[in-house]
């Protein structure tokens, strides 16, 4: 038998960026083309993109990305969001049905702000306040999963093929400076939206 170290076991995640250095926004379109030649290197669990620069006109606010099972899931998480922050804008994150994705969750986009009189009560900065207000929510909330809540930057992310995630998410709609893609492979774990990370 051979020891680690003695066989090669060709393996590896896809993985592909495209980065403007001047920070001109550019469409999705070249970086899911990008991971097509790499279509082997996943293994159809697990695919996502995430691109920085992409919500120009909400860049103060944090673009919440959350996946519900269901719309009584999405109203509980909506209160819950409407006690500690303002809700500027919410919406369905516009998708493209294709065969290649299935079992599809009610996906959301918030843009939100925390309320200042909740940070001077509870003495925390936003960002400490948005990680344990996700936090919470993903592990209280069930039926609830937030994937995505940076400031102007957005994660999308499935459970398929990386090109195929792209196409669902109308990825070529969007403008960003930086995009970053990442195929799922090996695992040893089955493929769940919410695990399936870019």
């Amino acid at each position: 038998m051979k020891l680690e170290g003695q066989v090669r076991i060709p393996s590896g995640c896809a993985i592909s960026a495209v980065i403007s250095r001047e920070g001109t926004r550019m469409s999705g379109e070249s970086v899911i083309k990008s991971m097509i030649p790499m279509h082997d290197r996943s293994n159809g669990l697990g695919g996502g993109f995430a691109a920085y620069g992409i919500y120009p006109e909400h860049r103060e606010e944090y673009a919440f990305h959350i996946f519900f099972d269901d719309n009584t899931t999405r109203r509980e998480c909506e209160a819950l969001l409407k006690e500690s922050f303002e809700i500027v804008e919410a919406e369905l994150i516009p998708i493209r049905i294709i065969p290649e994705i299935t079992d599809i969750p009610h996906i959301w986009r918030y843009f939100v702000r925390p309320l200042g009189s909740v940070l001077a009560r509870l003495q925390l900065d936003e960002k400490e306040f948005v990680a344990r207000t996700v936090m919470d929510i993903n592990t209280r909330l069930k039926g609830a999963h937030v994937f995505s809540s940076g400031k102007n930057m957005g994660t999308f992310k499935a459970v398929g093929y990386p090109e195929d995630v792209g196409r669902f998410y109308r990825l070529e709609e969007y403008g960003a400076y930086s995009w970053t893609a990442h195929g799922r492979y090996p695992t040893n774990t089955p493929g769940w939206w919410g695990g399936a990370h870019p």
